[in-house]
């Protein structure tokens, strides 16, 4: 039977609460916290955030998949909102760009999150970062506010992407942009792998195709799409033993698919019309 979008986001909202009790290195040694899988490297995913300035050890669950807020060109005084915020560390390093004067919003579904990241933020003493629950396909947040959004290694886990780039386009300002780190393929999985929960959960299995994402984003009205960085993720081969047999192993490896993270950056017009009438 089909997984629907609701049981897909049930199941994440699950996960994701289990990882927010979860320390940092179990969760790096995990799928994107899915439960502890591999004994090959330490973390298949996430970038360094350690030496960027706002960072928080406290609300850096190693859930990434890139750097956005190193990307995503934040000033003093702009109004950042952080999609699928966790712990809070991308809306802390956002902040030390945005200064005192900017404001910060973190969105996420996960009530555990949430009270994670208010409780990180409460220890920091900060009075303009903020954490609201909420579901980032429609988002609590009114129309026309944000300079900028970002988001690191989110968007994969949600069913519906078309809705959550309308989403965006909807808070940003005219002339605001996003800068949002993900994972994309190249090439189908396999079906035993697309078809594991802890694997869809652990940001792989729900990863759509490079070119169809991109695609989302351009027919959602964004000009000015770039992708800012990108780089091969490696499936270490005990996490693949899990789910496949021997000759399956040797045929996925021998193929041509590519799993990336990307960080994609992209711009709302500053005549704001609705998409495909520019």
């Amino acid at each position: 039977m089909k997984t629907t979008e609701q049981e897909l986001k049930d199941l994440v909202k699950q996960k994701y609460s289990e990882i927010a009790l979860q320390d940092k290195e179990t969760n790096m040694s995990s799928c994107c916290g899915a439960g502890g899988c591999s004994t090959e490297v330490y973390n298949i995913m996430s970038d360094d955030y350690t030496k960027l300035e706002g960072y928080n050890a406290d609300a850096d669950l190693g859930l990434g998949c890139g750097l956005p807020t190193e990307f995503a060109q934040i000033k003093k005084g702009d109004t950042v909102i952080d999609l699928g915020s966790g712990a809070g560390n991308d809306c802390f390093i956002a902040r030390a760009v945005a200064g005192e004067t900017g404001k910060i919003i973190g969105i996420d579904f996960t009530e555990a999150m949430i009270d994670k990241a208010r409780t990180n933020a409460e220890k920091l003493g900060y009075n303009n970062v903020e954490f609201r629950y909420g579901d980032i396909e429609k988002m609590p947040i009114t129309a026309n506010v944000a300079d900028v959004v970002v988001s690191n290694c989110v968007l994969n886990l949600v069913p519906n992407k078309s809705n959550v780039f309308k989403e965006i386009f909807r808070v940003l300002k005219p002339g605001g942009h996003f800068s949002i780190s993900d994972v994309v393929l190249a090439g189908e999985l396999p079906d035993k792998l697309k078809q594991v929960a802890e694997m869809y959960a652990g940001c792989i299995s729900g990863a759509i195709q490079k070119d169809e994402y991109m695609g989302l984003i351009s027919s959602t009205g964004f000009k000015d799409i770039t992708i800012q960085k990108e780089k091969s993720i490696v499936i270490p081969g005990d996490i693949l033993a899990t789910y496949l047999s021997e000759p399956e192993m040797q045929s996925f490896k021998q193929s041509n698919l590519g799993i990336y993270s990307i960080t994609v950056f992209a711009k709302k017009p500053e005549a704001c019309c609705a998409p495909g009438c520019c």
